[in-house]
């Protein structure tokens, strides 16, 4: 099930493009017992990235113990917009990420990922 959510966050970062240039193209979704239930990629520089746009879409609904999916590491840098890392922290919920990619930005490169 892992690779499926995989390739539904590959499919939405797809979407991403090319108006979310010069930021990567990345997806997310995010998975409660075994079922999408939020979907995001980068929008327009200055805009949310995907993990921020899945996240407002389950702002005020229970879930527990969510799954990410996420095919760049999240930022771990305020920027344009606010740390990606932060958001998802601050958000309990959020029981497991998988990333596919460690973000090569030094800004990043492995700083958001504990294992």
């Amino acid at each position: 099930m892992d690779e499926m959510f995989m390739l539904a966050a590959l499919a939405q970062s797809r979407k991403a493009l090319p108006e979310c240039l010069p930021n990567p193209p990345v997806g997310c979704v995010i998975v409660d017992t075994q079922k999408i239930v939020a979907q995001g990629y980068t929008q327009v520089p200055g805009k949310h990235h995907a993990e921020a746009d899945a996240l407002k879409q389950i702002q005020g609904k229970a879930f527990n113990l969510l799954k990410m999916y996420v095919t760049l590491e999240p930022c771990s840098f305020h920027g344009r917009t606010p740390a990606c890392a932060l958001a998802i922290a601050e958000d309990c919920r959020i029981h497991e990420i998988y990333v596919s990619l460690v973000d090569p930005d030094p800004r990043n490169n492995g700083q958001s990922i504990v294992v």
